[in-house]
């Protein structure tokens, strides 16, 4: 196995290449960072061998073979080992043994995500109940999307409300009365607007608002 060098402070070695795994390392390949795969199973490396240009068939629960392969040169790490849950314990710990300061960890419930902080992980990800929170959200058509954050606050699209309409902002007081801040507006066939107190909006306009997660659900409510 040949040492991989990482070229910058943004490169990353992903662990584990399931459909989580997988998409994670192809968006950070499109986004022009240093990426380093490994997964354990060779048919899912064959697999994805077409596009992504450093990929290592490796066992990363041997602490010997990650310090082979340079994985302590990385920045950044994600263990997407889902599944086999002494496996992904077992990568999180070498990571941290070997000093990366910004391990990512994928975790089916709770109890895994515990286990997995107790061992060295920086941030628990747990997509499949992320994921279904998200979708939630979305279906009943009162956000068009919606990214909810660890603390509780979120940052949702969502349809302008009436009361909104043919006012600037700043006469509409958005934020006093429903405590989110309007961060931008999208209109239909033009440029993304930063929104200012003297924005005008029209019905039809999508908002981008943040704030409370329980505050941006009521907002998205008025629609």
């Amino acid at each position: 196995m040949d040492k991989k060098s990482p070229s910058g402070s943004d490169s990353v070695v992903v662990i584990g290449l399931g459909r989580f795994g997988a998409g994670v390392a192809e968006s950070l390949v499109e986004l022009g960072h240093d990426v380093l795969a490994i997964d354990s199973n060779a048919e899912t490396v064959h697999a994805l061998a077409g596009t992504l240009p450093h990929l290592v068939q490796a066992d990363a629960t041997d602490l010997a073979t990650l310090q082979q392969l340079g994985v302590g040169d990385f920045a950044h790490a994600v263990v997407s080992i889902g599944q086999n849950l002494e496996a992904s314990v077992l990568t999180v710990l070498n990571l941290s043994q070997m000093g990366i300061k910004d391990i990512w960890a994928k975790a089916n419930n709770p109890a895994h995500g515990r286990i997995a902080e107790r061992v060295g992980a920086h941030h628990v990800v747990f997509p499949e109940a992320d994921m279904g929170a998200r979708v939630a959200h979305l279906v009943t058509g009162k956000m068009i999307d919606f990214i909810e954050f660890d603390d509780g606050f979120a940052i949702a699209k969502t349809r302008a409300p009436r009361e909104t309409h043919g006012k600037p902002l700043s006469e509409s007081a958005v934020r006093q009365r429903h405590a989110v801040t309007v961060v931008g507006v999208k209109r239909r066939h033009q440029d993304f607007i930063y929104a200012k107190a003297e924005t005008l909006i029209q019905a039809g306009d999508l908002l981008i608002v943040a704030g409370a997660t329980h505050d941006v659900e009521r907002f998205a409510a008025r629609f």
